[in-house]
């Protein structure tokens, strides 16, 4: 998809979404998905594939013995996940290396396995929770790239994101969300996860999603997805705010949110 023209005008440039990727997507839209022909394509790109495998390993999977073939991946976590974990692999690579986006890049992983069980527990497209989960912040690499002596200052000075999309606009004359969005479009995610992007400064900052936002429920879950983890003890509140406005029952969406984090936890325990 063609990257908005008025942020052409910025000067910001939008990284072009890897082949391998690109390739993917068109699997995972097919009726049939083909297991083998996904894990024949993460298989391609050595580098990828060890990305891919070393993020399968984590104690955020918590898997019982080490995987040891994307296949095997497949075969433990599920095509969405594999699918999720690609592409997030695929995202950072898009970037340069910079340990001030490290904590970006864990809260995306994160962000984006909670989300995408959520979606799956409440019958919201999980894929595209998932990917929202994991793009939602890359708006800031997306900036870092585009100005590595000045934004990491940004990212010290602002403790809330309402804030630091303040400094942004000022500064580059975008913020992350809007960035975000459109690197979101101009890889091909669903929709529903590019409206997600775009508003979710805005969206958790007022807790009110907008009026003129037609697809709601991803959006939702990730403000649900954003209290879990960065203000659990406001976790009901913003779930009875948030929920109805995507009309969700807000007793399911917190029964989710706690399950998931549940199983996030044990993983964890599990592979220490």
């Amino acid at each position: 998809m063609p990257v908005d023209p008025q942020l052409r005008n910025l000067d910001i440039e939008i990284p072009t979404q890897p082949e391998v990727l690109v390739k993917l997507s068109l699997l995972m839209a097919a009726e049939d998905i083909d297991l083998q022909a996904i894990s024949s394509l993460v298989e391609t790109d050595m580098a990828l594939a060890a990305a891919v495998m070393k993020a399968v390993n984590s104690s955020l999977y918590g898997l019982r013995g080490r995987v040891q073939t994307v296949h095997q991946a497949l075969t433990y976590l599920g095509m969405r996940e594999v699918a999720a974990i690609t592409f997030e692999m695929g995202l950072r690579a898009a970037f340069p290396a910079a340990a001030e986006l490290e904590a970006v890049w864990t809260r995306a992983s994160q962000r984006g396995l909670l989300m995408g069980r959520m979606g799956q527990m409440l019958g919201v497209d999980p894929w595209a929770a998932h990917s929202a989960g994991l793009f939602e912040e890359c708006g800031k690499a997306v900036l870092y790239r585009h100005a590595p002596a000045h934004y990491p200052a940004m990212l010290r000075a602002a403790t809330r994101d309402v804030d630091l999309a303040e400094l942004e606009r000022t500064a580059f004359g975008v913020s992350h969300d809007a960035l975000g969005a459109a690197l979101c479009e101009s890889w091909g995610l669903a929709p529903a996860a590019v409206a997600s992007v775009r508003h979710h400064v805005e969206i958790q900052s007022t807790l009110t999603i907008p009026d003129a936002l037609a697809r709601r429920s991803v959006a939702a879950i990730s403000t649900v997805a954003w209290a879990l983890l960065q203000h659990p003890d406001q976790l009901e509140d913003i779930a009875r705010q948030i929920a109805p406005q995507a009309q969700l029952d807000e007793t399911l969406v917190l029964r989710a949110a706690r399950r998931v984090h549940e199983q996030l936890q044990a993983a964890q325990e599990h592979g220490r």
